[in-house]
C-alpha cells in the first residue's frame, strides 16, 4: 500500500500532517501546546491585574469606611456639643426657678438637664468612640470630651437634682421673710442635702481639675477651662452655702436671743483686717431675726482699760502699740479673731455686756448692699446710693467736716443706721441682697467671729472667718498700716506678684514684690487727711507712709529686701508660725514705690495663696507658685 494513501479520517499521515497529528494526539492528553504556551505568558498579567482590581476595591471599601466614620464621628461631636449646650442651659433654668421657689418648674428643668448630659455621656462612651479615643494624640479631644461629659452628669445628677428634690427651702423669698426675719429651721432642714451636694461639688471638682488638655481643638481646652472654672466656683459656694446653714441658725437667735459687736471699718486709713475702727453698734438677734442699737463713734470706748493677754507672740509682736486698749490699733494684725476678742473686751469693760460674736464690714460692703437694695436718703435730703456711699463716707465728709470731727461721725452713723434700717424691711429682691452678702464677704469685706469655740471652729475654716492659716502651705500674706494717720488710703492702689521656682530640693528661692501707688490728687486737702502725725524729714503733704509687712510661708527665711532697688532696714518677727518682715516705706503724691521681698521658703506641698486685705482699691494679684504635690 502506497504510504501516502490517503486515510479514513480525510487528513494525509505524512509530512506536517503527521507532526499535526502528534499535535493533535497530545492535545487529546490535555491542552493545545501553543494554549498552554500563551496561557504561561499571560497568566503574571491576569494575576496583577486581579490583585488591582481588589486593591482599588478594597481600598475603595476602605476610604467609604473612613468617610463614613468620620462623618458619624463628626456628627456625634456635634450631637455631643448640642446636648451638652441643652444640659447647661437647663441647668440654669432649674437653679433660677430654685430660687424663686418654683419646685415644679425647678424640677422639670433638672430631669430634662440629667436627660441631656446622660446623652452626651452616651454620645461620648459609644465603643467607636472609645477606641478613638485610644488612638495617641488624634484621639486626644476625644478623650477630653469623655472626661468633660463625665463631670457634666455627676453634675446634674448627683448636685443639681438632689438640691432641687429638697425642694424650696433655700428660695430666698422662702428664706428671708417679711421684715428680714430668717426662716433658720429651714436653714436647718436643708443641712443634710447641702452637706449631700457639696461633698458632691468638691468630688466633681476635683476630677474636672484632673481633665487633660486636649492636644488640638481649641474648642474643646475652651470647655474644659470654662468647666473647672464653673465646678470650682460652684463647689465653694455649696460648701460655704452648707457651713452658713450649720451656723446662721445659732447665731441669729434660732436657739435663744444672741447679742454681736458690729464693727465699721474706715479704710480709708488701713489696718491689718481693713481699717482703723470708725464706729461700731450692737446687734440684737432672736429667732432669725436682727437689728442695730447702740450706733455709736469710736470715741465712746475709751483707752483706760485693761489689757486682754492674746499670747506672748502677739505681745512681742504689737504689744508696743497697746492694742487691746487702744481702738485705734487694736486690728493691726489680719488675723481677724485677734480683732475681734479685743472688741469683745473693750465693749465688755465699757458697759458691762459680754457679746457672743463681733461681725466686721466696711463702706464697699455697704455699696455692694446698696446695690441689692436701693439708695437711702438722709434726713437733709441727701441720697445715698450705691455709687456714692464710699466716696462720700471715705473721702467727702473728711473734706465737708475738716472743722467738725462730732458732726462727721454722727453724719456716718446716720448714713449706717439709714442702710441698716432699709436691709432689716421689706425686700424687693431677697436673692439681690444674698448675692451681695456673699460678694463683700468673699472679698473679706464681712467678717465674722463667735465666742461659740463650736461655731467658731467652723467659721475659721471660711472666707468670713478672715484667719491666718497655721498650716505649712505657700503663703503671702501682704498687709497695710497706717502709719501718717491720715485718711490717703482711700487713694492707694495695689499690685502684688508672688513667684517661685520649682519644686526640686527641699527649698527654693522665692520673690513677693509689692508696687503701692498714691494717686491722691493735685489740690489742697485737711491735715486730717493729707497730713502726717509725725512728720518726719518735712515730708511733703499728701504723702503717704505705711507699715508694710509680708506673712511668708511658714519656715522661709529672708535674704534681702529692697524699696526702688535700694536695700533696706527689715523689721521682723512672728505670727501664728509665719515669719513676718517688716519695712516702712514713703509714697510720695502720684507716685508707685516697689518693695521686693527675696525669700528661701521650704518646698511645701499646697497650693499658694495670697490673700487680699480688704482695702477701698481691687488689687491686680498674681500667683506663679508650683504646687509640690498633695
Amino acid at each position: 500500500m502506497d504510504d501516502n494513501v490517503t486515510g479514513p479520517s480525510g487528513f494525509g499521515t505524512s509530512g506536517p500532517d503527521n507532526r499535526g497529528s502528534d499535535d493533535r494526539a497530545r492535545a487529546a492528553d490535555g491542552a493545545p501546546v501553543r494554549r498552554v504556551r500563551k496561557r504561561r505568558t499571560q497568566q503574571p498579567q491576569v494575576r496583577a491585574h486581579r490583585l488591582r482590581r481588589r486593591v482599588i476595591i478594597g481600598g475603595s471599601v476602605a476610604v467609604v469606611v473612613v468617610v463614613a466614620f468620620g462623618a458619624w464621628l463628626g456628627f456625634t461631636a456635634r450631637e455631643t456639643q448640642a446636648n451638652l449646650e441643652e444640659a447647661r442651659g437647663h441647668a440654669q433654668l432649674a437653679k433660677d426657678a430654685l430660687l424663686d421657689g418654683d419646685t415644679a418648674v425647678a424640677q422639670r428643668s433638672a430631669a430634662d438637664a440629667d436627660k441631656y448630659a446622660s446623652r452626651a455621656y452616651e454620645n461620648t462612651h459609644s465603643i467607636p468612640w472609645s477606641i478613638s479615643a485610644a488612638v495617641p494624640v488624634l484621639g486626644s479631644p476625644l478623650a477630653t470630651s469623655q472626661q468633660i461629659s463625665e463631670v457634666v452628669r455627676g453634675l446634674t445628677h448627683d448636685v443639681l437634682t438632689p438640691a432641687v428634690d429638697a425642694g424650696s427651702t433655700l428660695a430666698p423669698d422662702q428664706l428671708i421673710q417679711s421684715g428680714g426675719r430668717v426662716n433658720v429651721q429651714s436653714l436647718r432642714d436643708a443641712v443634710p442635702v447641702l452637706d449631700q451636694t457639696s461633698v458632691a461639688a468638691q468630688s466633681l471638682s476635683d476630677q474636672a481639675q484632673t481633665i487633660d488638655e486636649a492636644t488640638y481643638l481649641g474648642v474643646v481646652n475652651e470647655a474644659r477651662t470654662a468647666l473647672q472654672d464653673q465646678t470650682a466656683e460652684l463647689s465653694k459656694l455649696l460648701s460655704n452655702t452648707a457651713i452658713a446653714a450649720k451656723v446662721v441658725p445659732a447665731m441669729l437667735g434660732g436657739d435663744g436671743p444672741r447679742n454681736y459687736f458690729l464693727g465699721f471699718q474706715t479704710n480709708a486709713e488701713a489696718r491689718g483686717t481693713g481699717g482703723l475702727l470708725g464706729g461700731f453698734g450692737i446687734v440684737r438677734a432672736n429667732d432669725g431675726g436682727a437689728k442695730v442699737d447702740t450706733l455709736a463713734a469710736n470715741s465712746e470706748l475709751s483707752m483706760a482699760k485693761q489689757p486682754l493677754d492674746l499670747g506672748p507672740e502677739f505681745e512681742a509682736r504689737y504689744g508696743p502699740s497697746r492694742p487691746t486698749t487702744d481702738f485705734r490699733n487694736s486690728n493691726l494684725s489680719s488675723h481677724f479673731p485677734y480683732a475681734a476678742q479685743i472688741w469683745k473686751s473693750l465693749w465688755a469693760q465699757e458697759s458691762g455686756e459680754q457679746v457672743d460674736g463681733v461681725v466686721a464690714t466696711d463702706p464697699v460692703a455697704l455699696s455692694y448692699v446698696l446695690g441689692a437694695i436701693g439708695p437711702v436718703t438722709m434726713p437733709d435730703g441727701e441720697v445715698i446710693t450705691k455709687d456714692n456711699v464710699v466716696e462720700l463716707t471715705e473721702s467727702t465728709a473728711y473734706v465737708r467736716f475738716a472743722d467738725d470731727n462730732k458732726a462727721r461721725k454722727q453724719y456716718l452713723q446716720t448714713v449706717a443706721a439709714r442702710v441698716v434700717d432699709k436691709m432689716t424691711g421689706k425686700l424687693s429682691s431677697p436673692q439681690a441682697l444674698l448675692d451681695a452678702l456673699g460678694k463683700a464677704a468673699g472679698e473679706g469685706r464681712i467678717a465674722v467671729w463667735s465666742a461659740d469655740p463650736a461655731v467658731q471652729q467652723v467659721l475659721s475654716t471660711t472666707k468670713v472667718g478672715n484667719v491666718v492659716p497655721e498650716d505649712a502651705a505657700p503663703y503671702a500674706g501682704v498687709v497695710v498700716n497706717n502709719l501718717g494717720g491720715n485718711k490717703l488710703d482711700y487713694y492707694l492702689t495695689r499690685e502684688i506678684e508672688y513667684v517661685a521656682d520649682s519644686c526640686v530640693g527641699d527649698t527654693r528661692s522665692s520673690t513677693v514684690t509689692v508696687r503701692l501707688t498714691n494717686n491722691t490728687p493735685a489740690g489742697e486737702f485737711p491735715d486730717y487727711v493729707a497730713g502726717m502725725f509725725e512728720n518726719v524729714g518735712n515730708t511733703p503733704k499728701g504723702t503717704n507712709s505705711v507699715d508694710l509687712s509680708l506673712l511668708a510661708t511658714r519656715g522661709a527665711t529672708l535674704d534681702k529686701v529692697t524699696v526702688n532697688g535700694a536695700q533696706q532696714f527689715v523689721f521682723t518677727g512672728s505670727e501664728l508660725g509665719h515669719p513676718v518682715f517688716n519695712v516702712r516705706p514713703m509714697i510720695l503724691r502720684g507716685k508707685t514705690t516697689e518693695v521686693t521681698y527675696q525669700l528661701t521658703e521650704p518646698t511645701t506641698p499646697g497650693e499658694a495663696r495670697v490673700p487680699v486685705q480688704p482695702l477701698v482699691d481691687s488689687p491686680n494679684v498674681s500667683v506663679d507658685v508650683p504646687n509640690c504635690g498633695n
